[in-house]
């Protein structure tokens, strides 16, 4: 059977020792890639910047921005991409058996997020590359990807993106209206999911892990099992 229980008061309590574990990978990360940027491109990251002029950077690096300020994106590991595959794979799966006007999407994908339904290339200081995203309304989608807040969310953590995930990138799609996010877990083999409540902030989330099945709620709870998640 699934274990699942609720988070503690303290949302990130769950998260803490895997981010004290990489503490210090991530930093060093962050300053290799900040000079590796330097010499290509000159960018000054304690300066703001737009989606207008994130257009303009044609280098191999990938980015994102956040309340304008640039966030370093590195190669997944090899664990990171194969549960990325299975969980962007039985999402498929749910929309063939269940056809909707839903689309899964998976990274690199730029999501927007306007502020105040400004959508202005000048105004926009938050683009993220989700590891997946489901977006059911289809409006949202245009030729360089979406556009306004996901339904889902699925972020799955490493080294060096894992504080990110679980502080900054938790209160954007908090406050950006994203309905589902989950956090996924590749060493302890968790998925902790967080769902938007009527006062527009994220319940304590709950915890998926040795077994069973987890319910996507943009889906009906239709579920996915654990395992499939997981499998090498």
């Amino acid at each position: 059977m699934v274990q699942k229980y609720e988070i503690p008061v303290n949302k990130y309590i769950f998260h803490r020792k895997y981010l004290q574990k990489i503490e210090f990978s991530y930093t060093f990360v962050s300053e290799f890639y900040h000079n590796r940027n330097d010499m290509e491109l000159t960018l000054d990251l304690n300066r703001t910047y737009t989606y207008e002029d994130y257009l303009t950077w044609f280098d191999d690096v990938r980015r994102e921005l956040i309340d304008g300020f640039i966030k370093f994106l590195p190669a997944p590991r090899a664990k990171h991409a194969v549960i990325s595959y299975n969980i962007s794979w039985n999402l498929g799966a749910i929309l063939k058996k269940n056809p909707c006007n839903c689309q899964v999407f998976y990274a690199p994908f730029d999501v927007r997020l306007p502020k105040n339904g400004e959508k202005a290339y000048n105004k926009i200081d938050t683009v993220v590359q989700p590891d997946i995203c489901v977006v059911c309304d289809l409006s949202k989608i245009d030729e360089r990807g979406c556009v306004g807040a996901p339904d889902m969310i699925v972020e799955i953590l490493s080294p060096s993106t894992a504080k990110k995930d679980i502080t900054e990138k938790f209160a954007l799609y908090e406050r950006s209206g994203v309905k589902e996010y989950w956090i996924v877990h590749p060493d302890s083999k968790a998925v902790v999911v967080y769902l938007l409540q009527e006062d527009g902030k994220y319940n304590e989330g709950t915890v998926y892990e040795f077994g069973g099945s987890i319910p996507v709620h943009v889906f009906d709870d239709y579920p996915i099992d654990w395992n499939d998640i997981f499998q090498a």
